[in-house]
């Protein structure tokens, strides 16, 4: 399962790659106003957003009937990855969290902070801090058996609070949400008169105009001859969007409009290349976002095999254990303190919480956690999970 860093690392990528694609010319072309203003009322997707009012619900769901999961304020950017009528799916702002059942989620040993998930098709819902989470009904995501969810510290009714996975969404109404374009577009073209020293700036609208030829033309100035190289570096950075993410190399491109704009004597051009540099530099952020995505998807397939390894290495075959109340694997369970305990099956489903007797205070229990355990003892009600408890006056290894 994608992480989260994966997901803001992935809408920031498409949104530089759509932006620059669709303004590859540097500015549109003549009559490309109707067509930007008709794409501003029907969005891509992904974008971002800006809130424009104050107090402003997040909801589980596209509609008021859902239940609210946090507030905006105005100014507030967010990042839209859909919508459905009047209301815009988004991405989950830093607070927000989700919840899992615990039944299906077993603490990673060597990472508490994180869990793993031991079934398939394992519903996690939209969390809120009015709604406790046996009432929390907003599926968002279903996760499947060895996945990983970031675990927030807190359980409540058998559920654990953990951060939304990559593809969980919140939901905010349209109305107060205003689309912010990044400006990608680049400097406006410039219609030059051969032997002059100024430049008249075209309207934002229309297309470049090339130098006009004239016979016996005029020794051209140092800011037209800048000018010129600037327009002749900035179809080479059209070409080279062109290519695909993991061939394109901005490095000569962006050293030689460096060149234009530290020039004193280059004009407006010196302008338009600093301008122009600040877009090439988000095409690099956008080649390392896929370098970055691309060594991480390696690193979580390692990680799922080496997971799957230790499993199996833990199975054991089922005893005789006719004496013991329970037999299962021993794991630490920390989020009551330490010297509390849990037994898991082979399918790592909690089957009872446990601690242990006065007979065991002062030693060493680290031992025999992670292995197959019986134990002996009496069971009771457990308040705090609803499940049961043991009170276990004997422990024997059964690995």
């Amino acid at each position: 399962m994608k992480s989260r860093t994966k997901l803001s690392a992935l809408v920031v990528l498409a949104c530089i790659v759509s932006v620059g694609s669709a303004q590859s010319s540097g500015t549109p072309a003549a009559g490309a106003s109707e067509t930007m203003t008709d794409a501003m009322k029907t969005p891509t997707f992904p974008y971002f957003a800006e809130i424009t009012g104050d107090d402003v619900l997040i909801r589980s769901g596209p509609g008021i009937g859902f239940y609210e999961c946090g507030k905006f304020k105005k100014g507030d950017k967010i990042q839209v990855a859909g919508s459905q009528f009047t209301w815009s799916k988004i991405v989950p702002p830093d607070g927000s969290f989700s919840w899992i059942s615990m039944q299906y989620v077993r603490i990673d040993q060597e990472n508490p902070s994180y869990g793993i998930v031991t079934g398939d098709n394992v519903r996690v819902y939209a969390g809120s801090d009015r709604v406790p989470p046996q009432y929390a009904t907003s599926l968002q995501v279903k996760l499947n058996k060895n996945d990983r969810v970031k675990l927030l510290g807190e359980q409540l009714s058998d559920y654990y609070k953990i951060a939304p996975p990559s593809e969980a969404y919140l939901w905010v109404s349209t109305e107060y949400t205003k689309q912010v374009v990044p400006a990608l577009e680049g400097p406006p073209r410039i219609a030059m008169i051969p032997g002059t020293d100024a430049a008249q700036e075209t309207d934002a609208n229309a297309t470049s105009v090339e130098p006009v030829q004239e016979t016996n033309e005029p020794p051209k100035t140092a800011p037209v001859l800048q000018l010129e190289k600037y327009y002749a570096l900035q179809k080479q950075i059209d070409a080279e969007h062109a290519k695909p993410t993991d061939q394109q190399d901005y490095t000569s491109i962006k050293q030689a409009l460096t060149e234009i704009a530290n020039n004193k004597e280059a004009g407006k051009a010196a302008r338009y290349a600093e301008a122009i540099i600040k877009r090439v530099e988000d095409f690099e952020l956008a080649i390392e976002v896929n370098k970055t995505i691309k060594l991480q998807n390696e690193q979580l397939q390692k990680t799922r095999e080496r997971i799957d390894q230790a499993r199996a290495a833990r199975l054991t075959e089922v005893q005789d254990t006719g004496r013991f109340a329970v037999i299962g694997k021993l794991e630490n369970f920390m989020v009551y303190g330490p010297g509390n305990y849990r037994i898991v099956d082979e399918s790592d489903r909690t089957i009872c919480m446990a601690l242990p007797g006065e007979q065991f205070s002062g030693k060493d229990l680290s031992g025999l956690v992670g292995k197959k355990v019986g134990l002996v003892g009496t069971i009771e009600p457990h308040k705090q999970t609803a499940g049961a408890l043991i009170r276990f006056s004997e422990v024997v290894g059964l690995d």
